[in-house]
């Protein structure tokens, strides 16, 4: 008996790494899971849903300007800030624009209603436009190359042929197309623009 001692130990201890080792089985695959899904965070509480818009100053805060001639892309990368020697209708075009940067591309979004759930091309030009106090209807992108005057304006041209539309503001483009996301967004990167009409309002 005392001989047989030893080996039930070793059976019993044996058996117990046994049973450990199948639990870790199979719980692993819960755990390789969240593993994927978090980066091996363990459980991460993600943000709210996004609700559209650019970041709007704090309450009562001034509207931010630059001092640069141009319009500058904001740190958030999302909303543009126009120059202060700029006019109001281009600051407020501006920052109209900024309000649907965080919206997708929804063909013929923008056109039945300024505020949709997403834009188009020429349903984006169309509500910075609106914003600035220069556009009372949107516009198709056919539309636009009758509105305004022709050529490039000091602070606001208007690119449009009868596929696609897009704007200069204070030299910073707003366009659904382009690197990066599709949607209203501020593009830093010049686009080629000659099989488009340039139109532009009066004085601006």
């Amino acid at each position: 008996m005392r001989a047989l001692a030893p080996g039930r130990r070793a059976y019993a201890l044996a058996f117990a790494l046994l049973t450990v080792l199948g639990l870790s089985l199979i719980a692993a695959p819960r755990g390789i899971a969240r593993t994927r899904d978090t980066g091996g965070a363990g459980t991460v509480t993600l943000p709210p849903p996004d609700t559209g818009g650019g970041v709007p100053p704090a309450e009562g805060q001034p509207l931010p300007t630059t001092p640069l001639p141009t319009a500058q892309l904001s740190v958030d990368g999302r909303t543009a800030i126009p120059p202060v020697s700029a006019p109001d209708p281009v600051k407020n075009a501006i920052y109209a624009a900024n309000k649907i940067t965080r919206k997708p591309y929804i063909y013929g979004g923008g056109h039945r209603q300024w505020a949709d759930r997403g834009y188009d091309c020429s349903g984006s030009v169309s509500y910075a436009l609106h914003g600035g106090g220069l556009l009372n209807a949107p516009l198709p992108s056919t539309g636009f190359m009758k509105w305004g005057l022709p050529g490039r304006g000091l602070w606001i041209t208007v690119f449009t042929n009868p596929g696609h539309a897009y704007m200069m503001i204070a030299g910073l483009r707003f366009d659904t197309s382009g690197p990066g996301q599709r949607g209203p967004r501020w593009r830093k990167v010049a686009r080629i623009s000659s099989s488009f009409s340039a139109r532009h309002p009066l004085g601006l």
